[in-house]
């Protein structure tokens, strides 16, 4: 189809204020609804979304807290992983993922990743030591682990599973949602994701009912009543608006996954001849396209042919975990994780949100085969 040129179109990654213009009456009576109310900590929309997302994620409970990394932090506390205890992840997520088990006193251990950024089972069985308490796989892209292989390797080796789940609302797999493989599973609420709210927020879900007790208790200062502290905990709650404006978007979560699918199958008809594009085959797939990462060569000259077409891209992430500062006492080196590092050369996350027209998918390709053309010539 005909599409715009570059000075008249625009492809933003997010779109923030257009999002608020397509809700603002409904926000706006969800926040003057507990502005009146005066329920402002833990009150009454944060039991409400909670017990919503607990639905979908088709789990018992669902705990607010203030945010995707707190909700890590306190889901390992929760489990009794600290120091002494090493937990395996991949090195190609947000730091979040990392800095959870350092902050929890245990040691992240890494395993490489497979060609769709999620981590290596075999890789995972080949970092297993006496002194390995938990896995921690990552659903990065908003794609689900191979938590089938996962699992497997967990139930033989007395291991705890902690889905980082903070990409993935509203993504499946074998009909089985994203959060309710482990032993627990961690959101993030963060306002780029597709569950998103008006700043930070987690949520931590299980089916352990002594688990869910102990994560209420961390995020309210191990208070069982006002009066009575059970445990050292911490303040991590989610707030009342952010939970009154989560419940509405809650309600549009199928939908706004729906339109990112349509946009990925979308831009995948459109440069799969240029580039290497997310794969969403696997049998009983549905992934929630919380990132359309794709590998390119040349990404950084395509990044910057796109920025002056006004396309705007991110890189998620340029740089792997493990050769980061913070991770230097854990001895990580160039070579560790071939397939992370190799990917983090190549990626790059085009606009995928809810809110984008066909019009903008197709000028963003065809720029993209514009300049791979151009390269060719």
């Amino acid at each position: 189809m005909p599409v715009a040129q570059p000075s008249t179109l625009r492809v933003p990654y997010t779109d923030f204020s257009v999002q608020f213009e397509a809700q603002r009456d409904e926000i706006l009576g969800a926040l003057t609804g507990v502005l009146r109310r005066g329920d402002f900590i833990l009150g009454r929309d944060v039991e409400q979304f909670e017990q919503e997302f607990a639905a979908l994620c088709g789990v018992k409970h669902a705990i607010g807290v203030a945010s995707g990394t707190d909700a890590l932090v306190l889901g390992l506390k929760s489990l009794g992983i600290g120091p002494g205890d090493e937990v395996i992840t991949p090195p190609n997520s947000w730091i979040s993922s990392t800095s959870s088990i350092a902050l929890s006193g245990a040691r992240p251990v890494f395993a490489d990743v497979t060609d769709d950024f999620t981590i290596d089972p075999a890789d995972i069985e080949r970092k297993i030591t006496p002194r390995t308490k938990a896995i921690m796989p990552v659903h990065l892209t908003g794609r689900c682990a191979p938590m089938d292989a996962i699992l497997a390797i967990a139930r033989r080796r007395g291991l705890a599973v902690i889905e980082d789940a903070a990409q993935a609302a509203g993504a499946r797999f074998n009909d089985t949602p994203a959060g309710s493989f482990g032993a627990i599973a961690c959101f993030s609420l963060h306002p780029l994701k597709t569950l998103g709210g008006l700043g930070d927020g987690g949520l931590i879900v299980t089916n352990d009912d002594e688990a869910a007790r102990r994560l209420r208790l961390l995020r309210n200062h191990g208070l069982q009543s006002r009066d009575e502290i059970i445990t050292w905990g911490f303040n991590s709650r989610l707030d009342t608006l952010q939970a009154a404006v989560l419940r509405l978007r809650l309600k549009r979560l199928r939908e706004a996954v729906e339109a990112r699918r349509r946009h990925a199958a979308r831009y995948r008809s459109l440069i799969s001849s240029a580039v290497t594009c997310p794969r969403d085959d696997r049998s009983g797939e549905y992934s929630a396209y919380h990132l359309f990462m794709i590998q390119c060569d040349a990404r950084d000259a395509l990044q910057k042919f796109l920025a002056g077409r006004g396309i705007d891209t991110k890189i998620h992430y340029p740089t792997p975990i493990h050769l980061q500062p913070c991770s230097a006492s854990l001895g990580g080196r160039p070579g560790d994780h071939p397939v992370a590092e190799a990917q983090a050369q190549r990626i790059l996350s085009l606009p995928i949100h809810e809110y984008l027209s066909d019009e903008q998918i197709d000028y963003a390709a065809q720029m993209m085969l514009e300049f791979y053309q151009e390269r060719r010539a």
